[in-house]
């Protein structure tokens, strides 16, 4: 293998004469370098690891091998449990030649250490696992983005020119998105038997074609049904036996992209400087509801999330909602 992981080759240096020179001896790599370098080898050829990810092992473990090193520890069996938890720790912390690592690439660099004693104690190097049960460090929770009613309010209310039969499909779109949480697909994804009027509900197929119904409030009701008395039959035209709700200028369902088309188009006109996505209405919709006292079960249920552990992470959203209400308000909250 091209470039070892210590640096050395098991040759001696030799000048362009062929004659070996008259130097110190080089130091042979330790056992742990070896078997780390049996390890890098097992990645490039048995496993076909790309390019630049065996890059990034050969990276991670030299900076682990020089961990070692300063430790004294030479064999992989030395290596304990604390080591590599202390490795760990050192990434998150840096050192005057190294700047703190993040969460994800110091989760990467343990990944890689993980993997080699996984090899070693496979391939009998050593007779234990000290990396199994060293966990790399949990990435901090990327929270929804939730808009607020009133900037909800002003989106559906810039969905187009008022009265003409695109207008009255957008508005009924994003009517639609707010009131259901749901997914961009499953919105365009709609038939117009999908819709029961009677019952103020719709009929979402989610991922992996789970199905679910989902209450529709007055407002998207009104809406759809605007749409579908004095909008769609103009657009649809001579394709009025096709089942989509939603659909374009030539009758046609309407697609993901036209749908984000329509969203950035009344975002941009209603005045809104948040960053908006289809996925906002969605998150914006779960938040509004926990904040209006929902159950975080029946949330599930709404957006089809498989497990309540999904959901959850709206009610942090909430949290914080109320702890700047708290700041605000409370007489003993104010310094």
């Amino acid at each position: 293998m091209s470039g070892t992981v210590s640096g050395v080759t098991d040759e001696e240096p030799r000048d362009a004469e062929g004659d070996e020179r008259e130097t110190a001896p080089v130091p042979r790599p330790s056992p742990l370098a070896r078997a780390v370098r049996l390890y890098l080898d097992h990645l490039q050829v048995e496993r076909g690891l790309a390019t630049n990810s065996l890059a990034a092992y050969r990276r991670d473990l030299t900076r682990y091998l020089a961990f070692c090193a300063e430790r004294g520890i030479t064999e992989a069996s030395e290596v304990r449990e604390s080591d590599i938890a202390d490795f760990l720790v050192a990434l998150r912390q840096g050192d005057v030649d190294h700047r703190p690592l993040a969460a994800s690439s110091a989760g990467r660099a343990v990944v890689a250490v993980r993997g080699f004693h996984r090899f070693a104690a496979r391939e009998g190097i050593t007779t234990t696992d000290p990396g199994k049960d060293v966990r790399p460090p949990t990435l901090a929770q990327k929270l929804p983005k939730a808009i607020t009613v009133a900037e909800v309010e002003a989106i559906l209310d810039a969905a187009g020119p008022e009265g003409t039969p695109r207008a009255l499909r957008d508005r009924a779109l994003l009517e639609v998105l707010y009131a259901t949480g749901a997914r961009i697909s499953e919105a365009v994804g709609l038939d117009v038997d999908d819709l029961d009027r009677d019952s103020a509900s719709v009929l979402l197929r989610g991922k992996g074609g789970k199905e679910r119904v989902v209450p529709v409030g007055r407002l998207a009701v009104a809406a759809v049904e605007a749409y579908l008395v004095r909008g769609r039959p103009a657009l649809v035209g001579g394709g009025a036996g096709r089942p989509a709700l939603f659909v374009n200028h030539r009758g046609g369902r309407l697609t993901r992209q036209s749908a984000w088309t329509i969203l950035a188009a009344a975002v941009e006109r209603s005045g809104v400087t948040a960053d908006v996505s289809p996925h906002t209405m969605r998150h914006s919709f779960a938040t509004h509801l926990l904040d209006g006292g929902a159950d975080v079960r029946v949330v599930q249920e709404l957006l089809g999330h498989a497990s309540v552990t999904t959901t959850q992470i709206y009610t942090l959203v909430t949290v914080d909602r109320l702890r700047e209400v708290y700041a605000v308000a409370h007489p003993r909250a104010r310094g």
